[in-house]
């Protein structure tokens, strides 16, 4: 199943990080803060403008982004997998390689 979010609203994965200090101390879970690297899975069409007209998205899926806020959006589990679903403003802007 595919999940279609509608509007501006985005799907991400969070990607997983390091839990190691440079020093080589181990971050237990507890401490351990949520990523801000995420990877878009799906998107919705954008958003209507104030003349009705369609504005499209600025990320596609695929995307590598980061997160404004580790509380931005809504954590939700679909399929067996988490996933965050977000506002396309609460995305501060894509990572490139």
């Amino acid at each position: 199943m595919k999940i279609r979010p509608l509007h501006d609203r985005v799907i991400v994965k969070r990607m997983e990080e390091e839990r190691k200090t440079a020093s080589g101390i181990v971050i237990p879970d507890a401490a351990a803060k949520k990523p801000l690297q995420a990877e878009v899975i799906y998107v919705g069409p954008g958003k209507l403008d104030n003349n009705g007209k369609l504005v499209p998205m600025s990320v596609k899926p695929g995307d590598k982004v980061l997160i404004a806020s580790e509380w931005a959006g809504k954590e939700f589990k679909f399929e067996g997998h988490d996933y965050v679903n977000l506002g396309e403003d609460d995305i501060i802007g894509v990572v490139e390689a």
